[in-house]
């Protein structure tokens, strides 16, 4: 992950995860193939919140520029995914 983390980002570092986009069509433009989620379990403290995390990137979103609003929206994704069915 530490080498895949530099060729893309140019950090030298292990991360938990990883989103690299297919294409870059519009949201609206109806169902395609978002991308690849890298995870590394030995640096996510939980897994499935990776996944959700670099899910919601692949779908637009961008923690470091929207306000928190992506990190909200992976709280209440996270507390649905809990909820027993």
């Amino acid at each position: 992950m530490r080498t895949l983390n530099y060729a893309a980002r140019g950090v030298d570092e292990a991360t938990d995860v990883l989103a690299f986009p297919i294409d870059e069509q519009p949201a609206d433009s109806g169902p395609r193939e978002l991308g690849d989620v890298f995870i590394c379990p030995d640096v996510a403290a939980d897994v499935v919140e990776a996944a959700v995390h670099g899910t919601l990137h692949l779908c637009g979103y961008d923690h470091e520029t929207d306000d928190s609003e992506m990190l909200q929206l992976q709280d209440r994704v996270m507390k649905k995914l809990d909820t027993p069915k």
